[in-house]
């Protein structure tokens, strides 16, 4: 399928928004009775009134299954992130922070771990919408790229609230939500508001960098029919310095820092009310993300000839650059409601060249004239149409019936120039120039869910979804969800649900060639040259996500639960343990080897997560949720990725005045363990490769203060005790801990 192709089609499918569309000229534009007012005002609020019985709206449709949290933005900005929305999201259950893969390569590029599934089966949306401009960024063999992922996009106040959803519940969003999903909510422009928010964060140690961003909103009715709002912001965290993790010893060179990144904002929305039922809304974004480079490299070294070359610490190494438009109709009728958008997200991932093979994989090039950029682009159309309508069959229901199109198209000259050798035929073009740099994929799904309310104490949720992929054809995704009122205040939910993530443009990618010059070899040949390219005939890995859970509630503020999960993950897609082709075939002990990506072997993940809140009295309450990970490990016995084997979130809120609130917390991370043996070669870790890290505590502590009806303030310490941990490079102490700091954030609004 081509290009142009994937426009149309997307066309086609964006055509359906005109469908809920077009009968907004049939709607009435206001109520004609007393009842008919009512049951507006009621939709407008979310929730359906049919026949006089109150039917689950879409959100509260999330609320019954066990793996659902809700952020807050008066919980964001209590305690704001110093960078990035990921510091307050693994404060959930079931969420912790990892690099991109367990070998713990670029462990500082930490990202959302759900489940400990990893990052890359975490999907992000903004506002329903998928984010992939991570894709753009180069995938070596063990699954290691070089980003720091994407939930920085949106920064944190302009968020109205973050959905965070685990397990089976995931599944009705498609490819990527293996491990959960994290859906970012922005700020509706519903009231005229003009705010500019600052944000300062120090540490006390003057290796760590600082950061700083400032931003202004603007929002609110331009007449009786158009609204709008406006977001610009820029924000800048420093790097770590070059010898944070230990000085430069007998040749070898000790691991990065925390790398810095700078951040621009740009966001603009136009809102039309075209009738009471009836809403259109206009979105273009633009924002830039480029690093502060802190020596990192593929094999954690810090590249100080790097640092020297280029001039100084803090350089701009790579720039990641984000655009997107879209067009969002959200529909009310009397069979019930509809949501329809189509956007299209353009990345520019422009970074200096960087080695493709060996020890210099990930290494910033200086032969020749010195370091040169290259330049991917990436991109993704999105489009999806989607009912809600209730109905009354023998029970009273809500069925949501949706369809989708999402497609990938990248252009990446840089990433498939690596040579292979004479007298080397893969079937591909042994010269990178005749190689075609361009990669695509496209997948349509159709998805169904049910929520049935069998009786007034028993919610039966079943949905379907079926995905069409060009390239490894259809792949079906049942579930089941279900929620019981043993009593007004204790609940059972549980749910099981057939997950899936496509595979990447690289490991689908024939032209994407990786040769690890004797570094990525599987034994026995792991001290030879081998060849690794993508392979067009992978399926879908598939995960069978199980959960089941209990919780108490009640009018006090009293809440106390506990679930159960279960995933079984197969088809993981890794690089190939037996070689597929030998340079000399009667002498497999010489020459060169190929492997291709492969659907490897089962995995299984299991774990217990827990949550309880205390109204200690009325303006205290202690809140806690603790994650223990029972079982994590593929096929050869190894973690999917390196998370604690328990994790304990905890904190005080004291609101002493309806102005002034305090807040404790402290998170309790236990051992990390790491993997036994080294998935480049195949061979038994020894050593110092096998230390874990240790169990630490972090505790931070924050007032929030309102001055007045226009000032905020907040301020506090984060790791009041000073517990750091630093990037070694042995075992599972991939990346650092950044020490005590203190913060200060205001916001004036008018």
């Amino acid at each position: 399928m081509n290009f142009h192709r994937a426009y149309r089609t997307a066309t086609a499918i964006g055509l359906l928004m005109s469908i809920s569309l077009f009968s907004a000229h049939a709607q009435t534009t206001s109520p004609k009775t007393k009842e008919d007012e009512e049951k507006a005002r009621q939709e407008q609020a979310g929730t359906i009134v049919l026949n006089e019985v109150v039917v689950l709206s879409a959100k509260d449709q999330l609320k019954q299954a066990p793996g659902v949290s809700n952020i807050s933005s008066e919980d964001i900005a209590k305690t704001p992130p110093t960078n990035d929305i990921s510091e307050i999201v693994r404060k959930m259950p079931g969420i912790n922070l990892t690099g991109n893969s367990a070998t713990g390569v670029r462990g500082n590029n930490r990202q959302i771990d759900i489940r400990g599934m990893g990052p890359e089966n975490t999907l992000i949306l903004i506002d329903g919408k998928p984010v992939l401009s991570r894709n753009s960024v180069r995938y070596s063999m063990n699954g290691e790229r070089d980003t720091r992922g994407d939930s920085n996009w949106v920064p944190a106040e302009a968020i109205e609230r973050i959905e965070v959803i685990r397990g089976p519940a995931a599944a009705r969003y498609g490819s990527g939500s293996s491990g959960g999903v994290i859906n970012i909510i922005t700020k509706r422009p519903d009231k005229a508001t003009y705010s500019v928010n600052t944000y300062f964060n120090v540490p006390e140690h003057s290796d760590e960098g600082g950061s700083k961003r400032a931003n202004l909103l603007a929002s609110g009715p331009i007449n009786d029919f158009l609204s709008y709002r406006f977001f610009a912001g820029v924000g800048k965290q420093d790097p770590d310095k070059l010898d944070i993790n230990g000085e430069e010893d007998a040749g070898t060179t000790a691991p990065a820092g925390r790398e810095g990144v700078i951040n621009k904002d740009l966001k603009g929305l136009l809102s039309w009310e075209i009738n009471e039922s009836h809403r259109l809304d206009f979105e273009a974004t633009w924002s830039r993300q480029s690093n502060q480079f802190a020596g990192d490299t593929q094999y954690g070294g810090t590249a100080n000839e790097i640092i020297k070359e280029l001039g100084r610490r803090g350089d701009e190494t790579n720039r990641m650059t984000r655009s997107t438009l879209a067009a969002t109709h959200y529909g009310q009728y009397d069979f019930g409601t509809s949501e329809s958008s189509i956007q299209w997200e353009h990345t520019v991932n422009r970074r200096l060249r960087e080695g493709l093979a060996g020890a210099g994989e990930g290494t910033i090039s200086t032969g020749g004239d010195g370091p040169t950029w290259g330049t991917a682009t990436l991109d993704n159309i999105y489009a999806k149409s989607e009912f809600n309508i209730p109905l009354s069959f023998h029970f009273d229901q809500k069925l949501t019936l949706g369809v989708d199109y999402r497609g990938e198209m990248m252009d990446d000259p840089i990433s498939i120039t690596q040579t292979i050798g004479n007298g080397i035929d893969f079937g591909i073009p042994g010269n990178p120039a005749d190689r075609d740099p361009k990669s695509s994929a496209h997948m349509f799904g159709l998805y169904a869910e049910d929520n049935i309310m069998i009786t007034d104490a028993f919610i039966l949720t079943p949905g379907l979804r079926l995905d069409y992929h060009d390239k490894f054809g259809l792949n079906w995704s049942p579930s089941l969800n279900a929620s019981y009122n043993f009593t007004p205040e204790i609940t059972l939910k549980a749910g099981i649900a057939r997950a899936f993530k496509a595979p990447n443009l690289f490991q689908l990618n024939p032209n994407y060639v990786y040769t690890s010059r004797g570094n990525g070899c599987r034994a026995p040949y792991y001290r030879m040259q081998c060849y690794i390219i993508g392979n067009p005939d992978l399926d879908a890995e598939v995960s069978v996500n199980k959960e089941i859970g209990i919780n108490y509630t009640d009018d006090a503020g009293w809440n106390a639960g506990i679930t159960y999960f279960h995933n079984d993950y197969k088809n993981k897609i890794i690089t190939g343990y037996e070689p597929v082709w030998f340079q000399y075939p009667d002498r497999p002990t010489e020459g060169s080897r190929l492997y291709r990506w492969e659907n490897g072997g089962p995995a299984t993940i299991a774990g217990l997560e827990a949550n309880l809140a205390v109204p200690v009295f009325d303006k205290l309450t202690w809140t806690t949720n603790a994650t223990k990970m029972i079982e994590s490990k593929d096929s050869n016995g190894q973690p999917l990725s390196l998370v604690p084997e328990y994790t304990i979130n905890t904190a005080l809120n004291y609101q002493a005045t309806e102005e002034l609130g305090f807040t404790v917390s402290a998170t309790h991370y236990g051992k990390i363990k790491p993997l036994t043996w080294n998935s480049t070669s195949g061979q038994p870790r020894e050593g110092e490769d096998l230390n874990a890290r240790k169990a630490y505590t972090i505790v931070n502590a924050s007032l929030d203060f309102r001055l007045n009806d226009n000032l905020k303030v907040a301020a506090g310490v984060n790791n009041v005790f000073d517990e750091r941990l630093f990037r070694t490079g042995d075992g599972a102490n991939t990346f650092n801990e950044p020490g005590r700091a203190y913060f200060l954030s205001l916001s004036g609004s008018f």
